[in-house]
């Protein structure tokens, strides 16, 4: 009997647990807190975002995108669907977005903690792995010479040393996790280990996080949640954009749609690049899609025609007689209207038919290009996943397995693979916990 050690008993690591498993290896499952699926439990706000039925690639990000379109032909969103079922989840549908029918996390995380008790699996709790080592290979079969192909034939066994025992195995499958949200239990050990057996660890960074503005006013814009098209750019070159509703802090702007763009913004920040956000606060106006319209979730260019313009002049021929302030009163909250009409340099109290036509296109400008300077992104402790991890270069994608140590397989955030919010996450997190269970286990995938 195959003996396969799995480190990390979160998502990916559990369903690589219960797909080695089921193919008959005897699965030892090595997890530092003292229950199984800790981060599980708090995914889509605790009712866990299963998946989503557009599976575009653009969701999936990393160092080399194509890398997990390979993994989820491998693994599936309808075998994912079917997976779940079979173990009692019902599923529920809401415009694309898959959750479990009761709605809890924790439905989630039982099914597959009984799937895997079931299956024989031990569940080696409160036991984080210290050390990692491959042993038995092949003399001159070097890591340099296997990095540059597939795996050899040479499978060295492997011994993952806790504080209180040293355990074994005939293949291993590192399932740590990445950096973010270390209160879950996920902080970011799994890299020393990949690294301790030779895998370049791509810097991991914070993504789906809050992003941090030089401005000030941002101060008086706390609390606000506003519809808005966001757009991230580098140095004057767009990375991403997203909309939805962008919610303002004291020290900048959050919300899904700044989630969706954060990766691009921190990674950029970390490179030394100077980043900006460009805000459209009425993007409906102006050509823009929304997410559902939009290829690949994410709105099209808008262009600076007259859609904006033409409401504005309607809007003058009713409302000419009033002030700035009251003129704005029913399209923006009252805080970003004085925030709009104080960066456009027009006094509140001056009536709208009275605005000089400089004063007008100024306000126009700020409201489809509400521009800012990104500092910083979130903590690890905000983050929900992070960018970065073990270089998919080194990972063989039909099986999970690392090309430089045999019977060595990868899977979840501790690979350079990471998602967007909907659900992404975790069909990476079960597509690669499963092919890298399956073969940990020797079996080929049919």
């Amino acid at each position: 009997m195959k003996r396969v050690l799995v480190i990390g008993g979160g998502a990916s690591g559990l369903m690589a647990a219960i797909a080695a498993a089921e193919q008959g290896a005897k699965v030892t499952l090595l997890e530092r807190n003292r229950q199984v699926g800790k981060k599980l439990l708090v995914t889509g706000n605790g009712r866990c975002n299963l998946t989503n039925l557009d599976q575009e690639l653009s969701h999936y990000r990393g160092g080399e995108p194509g890398f997990a379109a390979a993994v989820l032909r491998e693994f599936s969103l309808p075998e994912t669907w079917y997976f779940f079922e079979r173990l009692g989840i019902c599923i529920r549908n809401r415009n694309g977005y898959l959750y479990p029918y009761s709605d809890q996390a924790s439905s989630v995380a039982d099914v597959l903690r009984m799937e895997a008790e079931h299956l024989g699996v031990k569940l080696a709790l409160g036991n984080q792995v210290l050390e990692l080592r491959a042993v038995g290979e092949m003399e001159g079969n070097s890591r340099t010479e296997r990095s540059s192909g597939t795996v050899q034939n040479s499978m060295p066994r492997f011994e993952a040393r806790t504080e209180s025992w040293t355990y074994e195995g005939d293949a291993c499958v590192l399932a740590a996790g990445s950096a973010a949200a270390p209160a879950t239990g996920s902080d970011g050990s799994g890299y020393a280990l990949a690294k301790s057996l030779g895998h370049r660890i791509i810097k991991p960074l914070p993504a789906l996080v809050a992003l941090r503005c030089r401005e000030r006013f941002f101060e008086r814009l706390a609390g606000l949640r506003m519809e808005a098209s966001v757009r991230i750019l580098a140095d004057g070159k767009e990375l991403a954009r997203d909309w939805g509703e962008v919610q303002f802090t004291k020290t900048g702007i959050s919300g899904i749609p700044v989630f969706q763009v954060s990766r691009y913004a921190v990674r950029a920040l970390d490179e030394g690049r100077r980043v900006e956000a460009r805000l459209n606060l009425l993007p409906q106006l102006e050509g823009e899609a929304s997410p559902i319209e939009g290829s690949a979730g994410k709105p099209r260019a808008a262009e600076c025609g007259p859609g904006l313009e033409y409401f504005f002049q309607k809007r003058l021929q009713s409302g000419g007689y009033k002030t700035g302030e009251q003129f704005l009163t029913g399209l923006f909250p009252g805080k970003m209207s004085l925030c709009l009409l104080e960066r456009a340099g027009i006094p509140k109290g001056k009536r709208a038919a009275d605005w000089s036509r400089e004063e007008l296109q100024g306000l126009l400008r700020l409201i489809r290009d509400f521009r800012t300077e990104i500092t910083a992104g979130g903590s690890f402790e905000q983050a929900q996943v992070c960018s970065g991890g073990v270089d998919t270069a080194q990972i063989c994608p039909q099986t999970m397995e690392s090309r430089i140590v045999p019977g060595f397989y990868l899977a979840g955030e501790a690979v350079d693979i990471d998602g967007a919010c909907g659900g992404y996450n975790l069909q990476w997190a079960w597509s690669s916990g499963y092919v890298a269970g399956l073969h940990a286990a020797g079996q080929a995938a049919t």
